[in-house]
């Protein structure tokens, strides 16, 4: 099983604390051939809650694979608007 390291911002975090599921830095094992929406699902999350995810400091599509070693991170909306250009999710609706 591939181990990767997950991080979720804002309110996400204290979503996924009533779950008791780590949200920063946690060291995670997942199954082969997830992506970072079989992952949204596997941690009680959707797409209502995350806007964009980070695979290895990049936007990624929701349907990315997450290889091992992966650092994998959830956004929610709400991102301040400047902050949304520099890390490279202005926009982006087809994620």
């Amino acid at each position: 099983m591939p181990t990767i390291t997950f991080n979720a911002f804002s309110f996400l975090q204290k979503k996924l604390k009533k779950k008791n599921i780590e949200y920063a830095n946690a060291i995670m094992e997942i199954a082969d051939g997830m992506s970072a929406n079989d992952l949204l699902s596997q941690i009680g999350l959707s797409k209502i809650d995350v806007e964009v995810v980070f695979i290895n400091g990049k936007v990624a599509p929701f349907d990315t694979l997450i290889k091992e070693g992966d650092r994998v991170a959830f956004v929610p909306h709400g991102t301040p608007g400047p902050y949304r250009v520099f890390l490279g999710f202005k926009n982006k609706n087809n994620i």
